[in-house]
């Protein structure tokens, strides 16, 4: 591998949620393939600035996979070609000297565009506060035994707990559906016993608000699943359709 490379990018710009927007083509040398993509960007944005030009905006924060602040699609792919990362922790050593690569923002409706790749993604805020709190008193930390939780239901509270809201799936979903967010998040509530008292009420209400903040519906196609990069399963969303059916029939919002 060469020990630098030569990419041309195709990006987004935006103004706004009401511009139109356009692709803009800018060519970027000397990119290392140990550099991860967005401080690729920030090499772009180096050049663009010297040329007297507007940076790209797009988001970031602790770049290390955590925050899921970072995301846009890059070649089509939610986050890129690589399964189970963010794009903060995709390198460049992944795409060839000479590649065009086009960047875009998530295209969603409940998703506006603020600016080039950065979208508002407060909807999923919204949901969460739609969900409310957990009413079990905190205080001191209990024994680590002291509340009995199987070693099967504590793996999938941890596995669906581990949802960064990045929005990727909503991107890569032909429906721009939010049902894999909303169903991590219902599902690592619903496996403890302490996210239980308000299990119904919790369901019902973050389905009400991805159904009015305009998210689609799931048509059980794994798009989701695959963009994901903590590989969230989409087996929460079975859990969810029960939880949100048991709540319909039996609880109101």
């Amino acid at each position: 591998m060469s020990d630098h490379m030569r990419i041309t990018l195709r990006f987004w710009r935006q103004k706004g949620p009401d511009d139109k927007g356009h692709f803009e083509t800018h060519r970027v040398d000397d990119v290392s393939p140990h550099q991860s993509f967005l401080e690729m960007l920030d090499q772009l944005n180096d050049a663009l600035l010297k040329e007297g030009k507007e940076p790209l905006a797009f988001d970031s924060d602790c770049r290390e996979g955590i925050c899921g602040t970072c995301g846009f699609v890059i070649n089509g792919q939610a986050h890129g070609p690589l399964r189970g990362v963010t794009v903060c922790q995709l390198h460049m050593r992944n795409f060839r000297d000479g590649d065009v690569i086009t960047v875009e923002p998530w295209r969603a409706r409940p998703f506006p565009v603020v600016k080039d790749l950065i979208v508002d993604k407060r909807a999923f805020d919204q949901i969460l506060m739609a969900g409310g709190y957990i009413s079990v008193k905190t205080g001191s930390a209990p024994d680590a035994n002291a509340i009995p939780i199987s070693r099967k239901d504590a793996e999938e509270a941890f596995d669906a707990a581990a949802c960064i809201g990045c929005g990727a799936c909503v991107a890569a979903c032909k429906n721009a559906s939010a049902m894999l967010f909303v169903s991590a998040k219902v599902a690592h509530l619903a496996y403890l016993p302490q996210g239980r008292p308000e299990r119904k009420r919790r369901a019902l209400r973050m389905m009400i608000a991805h159904e009015m903040l305009g998210f689609g519906n799931c048509t059980n196609e794994s798009e989701c699943e695959a963009a994901c990069p903590k590989e969230i399963s989409v087996k929460n969303i079975s859990l969810l359709n029960r939880e949100f059916t048991r709540a319909a029939l039996t609880q109101t919002a």
